[in-house]
């Protein structure tokens, strides 16, 4: 017996299946399994060439995909529908479009490094390695506007919708970034020299100076495609977010942030360099000063970064001060950049290194708050230290709210944090050894997080028994006669004060005194005869557990309302 494949065509994914098989196909399927052995080939077909180039176009199990569309399952659905348009389209997130780029990212990283020095300091020399770079890099930006135009557009508003149409995609990206990438693709130097080939060889020696100025200024032109760089941010961005952690994006950010200053302070050295050139290097110009117009790039550009590092840092003019006008507004305008990129770098720097401990922010905060409020009820000095040392040891310097963090995760998350935190307090209590697991379960969500300081009471003889103790935490004494007499002491896993679970509303025969700093976990009458009424069986076995409870505890004073054995 044949049976078609869940999804034709994609072979990894025979296992999915869009509904659910029913008993009666799965025994007619066993059933004739043998029978079909001999006439099925026990091998895949293998996917043809055309197959699997069109696989590289199409979204892949990835971290970027994976975040959009959540599962293996949905991520195949989006696959059945980008081929079920017809069209070449890349999507947003295939391995083609990922490691595009991931090129066009190293491209533009060395264009923005490479450009700036080829146009200040080898503006004169154009040798064959320089042509083959730029003849290069604009021929590949001028392929990744093709590619723009077939690449799936991620829709903001619907993160799980690409919009894979290519007339939608020709008409976003034509309103977009089409003209800046064109322009920064054009190749406008080397359509100046083809303009200027039919010139005679006479008129191109006596101007020579001058076109090879304007010729400059054509190749300035050029830098328009270093505004790509807006593309870079947004991709670099895009990979914090995906493919890198927390703490590996936050560091992520501030190498970022170093990195554009050093970018700017390299194209400041290089435009530092490159407007004397264009002046035919003044007398009055810091290059002809330092005769620098004969020496070697490297020379002239490290004279030029410490220059406008000079500036830019607010430490210096270099080796002399401006001695022209021109020199003094490229000083100010290093200035300007240079303060900008401090007051910059010192803002990020502020909230990176905020971000990196908001709790502790936040529990300063918090502390503040409570330092206001106790000058404002001008409390003593006595207990104003015991509330700060409450706060300093509740939240050991951070702050965080537990129960709002709890309501956040899902179901199965906060039970078995709450498991994990408390099943063994609650398991300590001899009448709850052999409950049901949804019993308990029940029972650690009741529970409330208590803390108290030495020498506080967590309990007083005489008053109403409301609630049961368990200790999770630090020492407790157990008290009579009026908190004269010790007769017991408790430490972590213990429990007290159960009587309330037979009695609620009893008066406490004993009292219970914190020794040490102490982390305790409550749990009222109300919540455990609630729990209680979900399970009649169970209660039948706790009743007659308390009631035999309530006869031993009788040794040390306590007592019980006759007849009372209600939960």
């Amino acid at each position: 017996m044949n049976v078609a494949p869940a999804y034709p065509g994609f072979p990894e994914y025979a296992g999915y299946s869009d509904g659910p098989t029913t008993a009666a196909t799965a025994t007619v399927t066993a059933a004739n399994g043998l029978a079909d052995d001999e006439k099925l080939s026990p091998k895949r077909p293998r996917p043809t060439v055309l197959t699997r180039l069109r696989a590289v176009f199409e979204p892949s199990t990835n971290r970027l995909s994976m975040k959009i569309y959540g599962s293996e399952k949905a991520v195949l659905k989006e696959r059945l529908r980008q081929r079920a348009l017809g069209a070449w389209i890349i999507h947003p997130c295939s391995k083609f479009r990922f490691y595009w780029d991931l090129c066009m990212l190293l491209l533009l990283v060395a264009n923005l490094i490479i450009l700036p020095v080829g146009i200040s300091f080898f503006n004169d020399d154009f040798d064959t390695r320089w042509i083959t770079f730029n003849c290069l890099s604009d021929t590949i930006f001028l392929v990744d506007i093709i590619v723009n135009f077939r690449t799936g557009i991620l829709q903001t508003d619907n993160s799980e919708q690409v919009i894979l149409e290519p007339k939608l995609i020709a008409r976003n990206y034509l309103r977009s970034w089409f003209f800046l990438d064109l322009v920064s693709s054009l190749p406008l130097d080397y359509l100046f020299l083809m303009f200027n080939q039919d010139v005679g060889e006479g008129i191109q020696i006596l101007h020579a100076g001058r076109a090879l100025r304007i010729l400059r200024l054509a190749k300035l032109l050029s830098l328009v495609r270093l505004l790509r760089l807006s593309r870079l941010v947004r991709y670099v961005n895009q990979w914090e977010e995906v493919y890198f952690l927390n703490m590996a994006s936050v560091f992520m950010r501030i190498f970022n942030l170093i990195c554009m200053m050093l970018l700017i302070g390299h194209w400041s050295g290089c435009l530092q360099f490159l407007v004397p050139s264009l002046q035919g290097f003044p007398a009055n110009s810091w290059v002809a000063i330092n005769e620098l117009q004969d020496t070697d790039w490297a020379e002239q550009y490290s004279w030029s970064l410490f220059k406008a590092m000079s500036h830019m840092l607010c430490i210096g003019y270099g080796r002399f001060p401006p001695q022209s006008l021109t020199d003094m507004w490229l000083t100010m305008l290093s200035m300007i950049s240079g303060a900008t990129c401090y007051a910059l770098f010192l803002g990020h720097a502020t909230n990176l290194i905020q971000s990196l401990d908001s709790s502790r922010r936040q529990y300063r905060e918090k502390v503040k708050q409570v330092e206001e409020y106790m000058s404002y009820r001008r409390l003593p000095l006595d207990m104003r230290k015991r509330i700060t040392e409450y706060f300093e040891h509740r939240y050991q310097g951070k702050f965080f709210d537990e129960k709002w963090i709890l309501e956040e995760m899902s179901d199965k998350l906060r039970e078995d944090v709450r498991n994990y935190t408390c099943r063994r307090l609650v398991t300590n209590l001899p009448l709850l050894q052999d409950a049901d697991t949804n019993l308990l379960t029940e029972l650690t969500d009741c529970l409330e997080f208590e803390m108290f300081q030495p020498g506080d009471t967590v309990m007083r003889e005489g008053t109403a028994a409301t609630k049961m103790y368990f200790v999770h935490e630090g020492v407790v004494e157990v008290l009579v006669a009026g908190g004269q007499e010790v007769v017991a002491t408790l430490s972590d896993g213990s429990y007290f004060g159960e009587t309330c679970l037979w009695a609620s509303g009893a008066r406490r025969p004993v009292s219970v005194r914190a020794d040490t700093y102490c982390n305790l976990f409550s749990l009222s009458a109300t919540a455990f005869t609630r729990v209680m009424d979900r399970y009649p069986k169970f209660k039948d076995h706790v009743t007659s557990v308390l009631v035999d409870r309530a006869n031993r505890m009788a040794n040390l004073g306590q007592r019980v309302v006759p007849g009372d054995t209600k939960l």
